[in-house]
């Protein structure tokens, strides 16, 4: 198997599906070059309803290289209300053309239709009675142009969705049908922004968490300097270690030093220069300084890099993606998701025994069904057999147990299961190289762009 880039290793995917040449070239060179849109699952009341009933506003908002978190601060700054009152259904890149939903609690419609934010179109839907929280959709509809790339990058475009056709179980057509659309099958790994991509340290931050090491957590956040950061940020980092690594760290020094758009950073050495930061509960209070979500962000990407490892692993050992072996916990297709969207139900497990695979085989060739790895918590059950083998190594090389998610606040964790196997309709122009498909909630479309470009995720 081709292997991946190291910055991808560190996150936990190891490698390519295909063994095909990458077509190289550029994301993101004009925002609209990568487009997202929300496929809505939310249905709002109107503006008319009570608002003792349904206090929430509802909005859709395109934006336009705008990150979801600082839009949500700047909404807040110009309706002067808490950041706590707003709320998303999923956060999208920053480099991009995004259309999505977000709620406003006990929010003015009328002062909200009024609101001139450069780069967000805003409209009023209507009232809900509750906020939008994360997984309030179905997916995602992505349509995203690659430039720059090679010159045979036409031909290497159909030999790789070749072999993403053939790796999600398609064994292709021969009726002459001349649809350009695939059935495409890519390992449902956790992208690179999950973990960050010029300095991926939020699961090393979880990690730490998990292991009840607060005082870690804090410095892989806020010291721990990357090359591919500004040198100034770079040096400031590395004061704070060394200052961390004192007898008595001046914790107001290391404020001084950091600069200004280290919002987050800041906000946990405010903290420890408060504190005093002589005690764990010291270092997990500077950690919730930040907002709740980027709290359960950090647990919830070392849950994720734990799950590309286990990824890694079955690819290693040549374990399908598309169909159980005995010991894998299958779910069943959420028959609420619209039609072309292939959408697990990770609320609905079965675990397979070996008399049972040849009867989940046919579910999961049949696009009902899909074989899940853990996102670990309190609540997981491992597989059996080699899946289940696979799993317990993982989870023993980060000397990790499910019981180690129970933790104070927005830490914790009950866990989950996750489809490892991503299936959409793909659609590629060959001629300006835009690629447009669905993806379920919480798949990432750089799994998908990955396959085809082959470069390292700061390239």
């Amino acid at each position: 198997m081709r292997e991946a880039h190291p910055i991808e290793q560190a996150v936990g995917i190891d490698y390519y599906v295909s063994d095909t040449d990458g077509i190289g070239g550029q994301l993101r060179v004009e925002p609209a070059d990568f487009r997202v849109e929300e496929i809505e699952n939310f249905e709002p009341e109107p503006l008319a309803a009570d608002p003792g009933a349904y206090p929430e506003i509802l909005l859709r908002v395109t934006l336009q290289s705008w990150d979801t978190n600082d839009f949500a601060g700047r909404l807040s700054d110009a309706l002067e209300i808490s950041r706590e009152r707003i709320s998303w259904a999923g956060t999208k890149d920053k480099h991009a053309v995004t259309t999505q939903l977000f709620s406003v609690s006990n929010g003015d419609p009328e002062a909200i239709a009024g609101l001139d934010i450069q780069a967000a179109d805003i409209d009023v839907l209507g009232r809900t009675g509750r906020p939008i929280s994360f997984g309030d959709l179905h997916g995602n509809r992505f349509q995203i142009r690659v430039r720059e790339a090679d010159a045979d990058a036409g031909e290497r475009v159909k030999e790789i969705t070749d072999d993403l056709r053939a790796f999600g179980g398609d064994e292709g057509d021969d009726s002459g049908d001349t649809d350009d659309t695939v059935i495409a099958g890519i390992p449902n790994w956790f992208g690179q922004q999950r973990f960050g991509s010029r300095r991926p340290v939020t699961h090393e931050v979880g990690l730490n968490i998990v292991a009840g090491e607060w005082r870690e957590a804090v410095l892989s956040y806020v010291a721990n300097p990357f090359e591919t950061e500004p040198e100034a940020t770079q040096a400031a980092r590395a004061f704070v270690a060394e200052e961390a690594a004192s007898d008595d760290p001046d914790w107001g020094a290391c404020l001084d030093e950091l600069p200004g758009q280290l919002g987050y950073e800041r906000s946990m050495l405010h903290r420890l220069a408060e504190d005093g930061a002589s005690a764990p509960d010291d270092f997990r209070h500077a950690l919730e300084a930040v907002p709740w979500n980027l709290q359960q962000l950090f647990v919830n990407a070392a849950q994720s890099s734990l799950f590309n490892r286990m990824l890694s692993e079955r690819l290693r050992r040549g374990l399908p993606f598309d169909r159980p072996v005995a010991g894998d916990v299958c779910c069943f297709v959420d028959s609420d998701a619209p039609e072309g969207l292939y959408a697990p139900d990770t609320d609905r497990l079965q675990r397979v025994a070996e008399s049972r695979v040849d009867v989940m085989k046919r579910h999961c060739d049949r696009g009902r069904g899909f074989v899940t790895a853990p996102l670990v918590g309190t609540d997981t059950e491992l597989a059996d057999g080699e899946p289940g083998e696979i799993e317990r190594e993982v989870l023993a090389n980060a000397g990790i147990e499910p019981g180690d998610f129970e933790l104070p606040g927005e830490f914790t964790s009950s866990g989950t299961r996750r489809a490892i196997l991503m299936r959409t309709d793909l659609a590629v122009d060959p001629d300006d190289l835009t690629f447009a498909f669905a993806l379920p909630s919480g798949s990432y479309a750089t799994a998908v762009l990955r396959e085809y470009q082959k470069r390292g995720p700061m390239e």
